[in-house]
């Protein structure tokens, strides 16, 4: 497998969460309220697998590896596109978080930020992964030996590999510290 088939592989596990996050924003729009835990585990999904795990592969070892190569002018413009769209996305995630805190604490006009920057998400990220896998992937492929695409496989391994500890190390934390308050 190519480095960038285990990215397109993640792709497909965004492109289903995106839609029950879609499902989730038309259940808003009709004036439903929502179990705050869904959005909760909405906002983990995308700032866990989607952006530190999925994104932070991209960024943190292609993209990074690309720059050694020196990309042509449309190719770096591409790259440059994608690490907006992914701080774009880390925004938004944001203001999930918050306008979710507001809508447990009982601020009901929250729920119209929630849906506004779920939607936000719903129309950033098929556009996003449509550049990644049929253009600047493909586009990116030409920089490497056969040598050098086996070595970002790895490395993928590893930063997954790695990732996973991260997540739980601090789910632990976070249970710690709850258990203790209360």
């Amino acid at each position: 497998m190519q480095a960038r088939g285990q990215l397109m592989k993640e792709h497909r596990v965004i492109e289903r969460m995106i839609s029950l996050i879609e499902e989730t924003a038309g259940y808003i729009r009709k004036g439903n309220r929502i179990d705050p835990e869904l959005v909760d585990i909405a906002v983990d999904f995308i700032r866990t697998y989607a952006d530190r795990t999925h994104h932070g592969k991209e960024e943190d070892i292609l993209f990074k590896k690309l720059d050694e190569k020196g990309l042509s002018t449309e190719d770096r413009r591409m790259m440059d596109e994608l690490i907006a769209d992914h701080v774009y996305a880390r925004k938004v995630v944001q203001k999930i978080e918050q306008a979710n805190a507001r809508y447990r604490n009982g601020d009901e006009s929250a729920l119209d930020r929630i849906e506004e920057n779920l939607r936000a998400l719903v129309d950033l990220y098929p556009e996003h992964i449509e550049k990644e896998d049929k253009v600047f992937f493909p586009a990116s492929r030409n920089y490497f030996t056969d040598r050098e695409e086996e070595a970002l496989l790895e490395e993928f391994m590893e930063f997954d590999r790695l990732m996973i500890h991260e997540k739980y190390d601090s789910v632990v934390e976070s249970y710690a510290k709850k258990a203790s308050s209360g």
